[in-house]
């Protein structure tokens, strides 16, 4: 007798958004993630990637957090502007394998970090982004009101995460490529096929672009915009943290120019 279903069952949507199973599943495919991304996005990833790149418009000086960022792939074309790049994530196996990776680059660090407890002080970064990672936290509000205290007063915050295509025709479409091509591909080309049928589920109960610009602002965000790419597949969101107290905007929510 195997005990390979209860294995299976406990790395799906029924995880709970508990940290520490989330992030072992994620220790599990940190070699071959960045493959498996870009195989089951059709390469769209690094178009992504590019956009949320252009979004923080890195700097030299720069400090920046890169949070959930996996082996670092985000980071590193962010510490090529010649910003001083952080790269944190909650899972251990993410981080040693950026490391391994990317250790070399004098202006990328790597930490373990958890998106509800930050171990930064206040007023840190002057940009604070998160790539497909926001869905994965247990506390999504906790965690936006963690970036904005690490945040310096003006500073940015990016968020590229998956959303809901608005056409009827291309919701149609996603939601077919989701249920039964991904599928499919995640256990030809994945190590652990399981891991991708609980991101699939985490995609179809995230909340869709304006549910989540509001919630952004509800986390204490001012100026919130956002913009759709490929189709509302995914949403890039960028907000400014407030100067003072009194510099918040009453709730306005904007259009991201490219």
């Amino acid at each position: 007798m195997t005990d390979e279903p209860t294995r299976a069952a406990s790395t799906r949507a029924d995880l709970g958004k508990d940290p520490s199973r989330v992030s072992g599943m994620f220790d599990e495919v940190a070699a071959g993630y960045d493959r498996t991304n870009t195989v089951l996005s059709l390469g769209n990833d690094k178009l992504w990637r590019v956009a949320a790149t252009r979004a923080i418009a890195p700097r030299p000086g720069q400090r920046i957090l890169d949070l959930a960022a996996g082996t670092g792939a985000s980071s590193v074309a962010l510490a090529r502007s010649g910003a001083d790049v952080v790269a944190a994530d909650f899972s251990a196996g993410m981080i040693a394998e950026g490391r391994r990776r990317h250790g070399g680059i004098p202006n990328l660090s790597f930490t373990e970090a958890d998106a509800t407890a930050l171990p930064f002080a206040d007023d840190e970064f002057d940009t604070v982004t998160i790539s497909f990672g926001l869905r994965n936290v247990n506390d999504p509000d906790k965690a936006l009101g963690e970036m904005l205290r690490v945040t310096k007063p003006g500073g940015t915050l990016v968020v590229c995460e998956f959303s809901h295509p608005q056409a009827p025709l291309m919701r149609t479409l996603y939601s077919f490529y989701n249920d039964r091509v991904l599928p499919i591909v995640a256990k030809a080309v994945s190590t652990n096929a399981d891991a991708y049928d609980y991101l699939n589920e985490s995609i179809r109960d995230w909340p869709d672009q304006a549910a989540l610009a509001a919630r952004i602002r509800g986390a204490g965000w001012d100026s919130v915009e956002y913009r759709d790419l490929t189709f509302g597949i995914v949403a890039l969101h960028r907000a400014r943290k407030g100067e003072s107290a009194g510099d918040r905007a009453e709730g306005r929510t904007g259009t991201l120019e490219e």
